[in-house]
């Protein structure tokens, strides 16, 4: 049965998932994190493993949506995504075992990755069906949001002492009440079923290759501080009092990114905006080690909330650009590479930062892929050939 509602609901309907499966499910980590490693002696290399646990699951999730793999009901898709993730979320409340952590963090990876794919076109095609399309910064403002809620409520748990358990546990509450937020402002109708992939042409157009590079680079740049921010933080005597701030500072950076870096990519075009998004971020990445001060960390969070939600989407509209028959191929590279670089980023950072004692040389590392990054995306701006 199909129901009408106002092209707002579907907006918002997107918003509550991208915070639900996205804000909270994939990057709660984040901030719980400190707390874990206080409480059951995580060491950095354990914590980055079970990131990059997520981030493989977020990889193989969007490439089986992205190619195609997946195709049955979206919102069908869209919905038990939501569902698992919560219970997954809810989960990691009852283990210490990094066997358990890993497997949980995976599964919660791949439902954030269908909760992207699947959300995303159920809510684009219905707001375009609407002739609303301008409403979609909406549904891609969720996962700041998702991020500032997740930060307020893991902090506000914490001041009241209540443990990592606690956090988890009242996260998956959350994500489960955004689950039935979303039943109810996304019911059956227009947009349920992906409409027939137009033949795929053999051109492919070369730009791809340092695009898809750049992308990968980014993902790897980005995720590091992105996954250890909270623990950076709390590390320094100096910095611990901004601990329960730095990721809200985070999330509510991202809120309005994607709106700002789509704009900026109308003006002076895509493959610049990436470029210069990557560089503002690599500042903002470098500036959270290289000063002991809590203003620089604030920027260096306001930087990276600003910048990663906008490359991500400016990029995945740039390889829609370049494709010459069904984009799905395009938009299945790209989502490889960039997986594959926050993949190894985590375990990457956790890793050096076990060996060095501290993130300086990961972070450092990180700023210089973000910088490569943005020199291939100028690359992609020159006519194909």
């Amino acid at each position: 049965m199909t129901v009408s509602r106002p092209p707002i609901h579907a907006a918002i309907g997107g918003l509550i998932a991208m915070a639900a499966a996205m804000g909270i499910g994939r990057f709660v980590y984040t901030p719980i994190l400190p707390y874990m490693t206080d409480a059951i002696g995580l060491t950095e290399s354990q914590a980055g493993f079970i990131a990059a646990a997520n981030f493989l699951g977020y990889l193989l999730g969007a490439l089986a949506g992205a190619t195609g793999l997946l195709s049955a009901n979206r919102r069908v898709w869209l919905l038990g995504a939501l569902a698992v993730s919560a219970l997954s979320i809810g989960a990691m409340a009852l283990t210490i075992s990094i066997t358990g952590f890993l497997f949980l963090r995976f599964v919660s990876g791949v439902c954030s990755a269908l909760v992207m794919v699947f959300g995303s076109a159920l809510v684009i095609d219905r707001l375009t069906a609407a002739d609303r399309p301008a409403l979609a910064h909406y549904h891609y403002a969720g996962v700041g949001s998702g991020m500032a809620v997740s930060a307020i409520i893991v902090a506000t748990l914490g001041a009241l002492s209540i443990s990592w358990t606690g956090q988890w546990m009242t996260s998956a509450v959350l994500a489960g009440l955004g689950f039935l937020a979303v039943l109810y402002l996304i019911p059956p109708g227009i947009g349920e079923t992906a409409p027939p992939a137009p033949p795929c042409k053999a051109v492919v157009d070369r730009r791809i290759v340092p695009l898809a590079v750049a992308y990968g680079l980014f993902g790897f740049g980005y995720v590091i501080t992105a996954t250890f921010i909270s623990v950076l933080v709390r590390q320094s005597a100096s910095l611990a009092p901004i601990e329960p701030y730095i990721w809200l500072t985070v999330g509510l950076s991202a809120v309005p990114s994607v709106g700002l870096w789509m704009w900026v990519g109308r003006r002076i075009g895509n493959a610049q905006c990436i470029a210069l998004a990557c560089l503002v971020e690599a500042i903002g990445v470098a500036a959270t080690v290289m000063f002991d001060s809590a203003s620089a960390v604030i920027l260096g969070g306001v930087l990276l909330g600003g910048t990663f939600m906008g490359i991500t989407a400016v990029g995945l509209i740039t390889a829609r650009q370049m494709a010459a028959g069904d984009p799905r191929r395009m938009l299945a590279l790209l989502t490889a590479a960039f997986g594959a670089g926050q993949m190894i980023g985590p375990a990457f950072g956790g890793y050096l930062a076990d060996v060095m004692g501290n993130f300086t040389a990961p972070t450092l590392t990180a700023t210089g892929a973000l910088v490569i990054a943005g020199g291939l995306a100028m690359a992609a701006r020159k006519p194909a050939y």
